[in-house]
């Protein structure tokens, strides 16, 4: 059995190859892994780009809840500390995160 001390080093040329045959590798695992077909529904495309944009929105809603509760954080740690920027800056985050989390309905109103 022989040690790590005793290898020989890899040549240049070769350790190359080796580096192209593994991302070549690489790259066909995850081309194979990716490739899902995608057999199209009796459905009107409409109700598909409403089923997109009720999914995109509630991604849109995920993050204005996130930046209301580090708003929230944001302004608790200010009136902890008595910093007035802190404070200025946790309600602007917070107007943000409301704005964020309602702009669907917001869309709604402005459209009609």
């Amino acid at each position: 059995m022989r040690n790590k001390k005793n290898r020989e080093p890899m040549p240049s040329g070769a350790r190359k190859i080796f580096k192209v045959w593994t991302c070549i590798v690489i790259v066909c695992l995850m081309v194979s892994m990716m490739a899902v077909s995608a057999f199209a529904a009796d459905e009107d495309p409409i109700t598909v780009v409403n089923n997109l944009s009720d999914f995109m929105f509630g991604l849109v809603r995920a993050v204005g809840m996130i930046m209301l509760g580090f708003a929230v954080v944001q302004i608790g740690l200010s009136l902890k500390s008595h910093d007035p920027s802190q404070r200025a800056n946790g309600f602007l985050t917070l107007a943000g995160g409301v704005v964020i989390t309602f702009a669907k309905e917001i869309l709604t109103l402005i459209t009609g």
